[in-house]
């Protein structure tokens, strides 16, 4: 009913950056939250950023002062700049969306996108 298509992904230096974008689309009556998580090799799945449909942002403590959650909600797409990178932000990236697919009445559900490969050299 959902779907997540991420891009912005790939390899950069440590200091570089780089932009990662999420485009949702389907049956779509309203999107609350959109997040970004990540999952390192061996490590679990640790949220990055979200952002809330009234524009309220949370970071992990790790990113903050680095990284930037921002959402177009005309477009139903969210972005993170991702600025500083270090070799430890290596992980696969993931998109997250809390919506309420039409047709189904009021109930919220999570969908993940499939993930985009973000990897950092020293």
């Amino acid at each position: 009913q959902v779907q997540l298509v991420e891009s912005g992904g790939g390899l950069v230096q440590a200091g570089g950056s780089l932009r990662l974008s999420c485009a949702a689309s389907g049956s779509i009556f309203r999107i609350n939250a959109m997040a970004w998580y990540r999952q390192a090799p061996g490590k679990q799945r640790e949220l990055v950023a979200g952002v809330t449909s009234g524009g309220s942002t949370n970071y992990a403590d790790s990113v903050k002062g680095r990284f930037t959650i921002s959402r177009d909600s005309a477009k139903n797409t969210v972005y993170l700049q991702m600025n500083s990178l270090k070799p430890e932000d290596t992980a696969v990236y993931y998109c997250n969306a809390v919506a309420v697919p039409k047709g189904v009445g009021w109930n919220e559900y999570t969908y993940w996108g499939q993930g985009t490969q973000v990897t950092v050299s020293s």
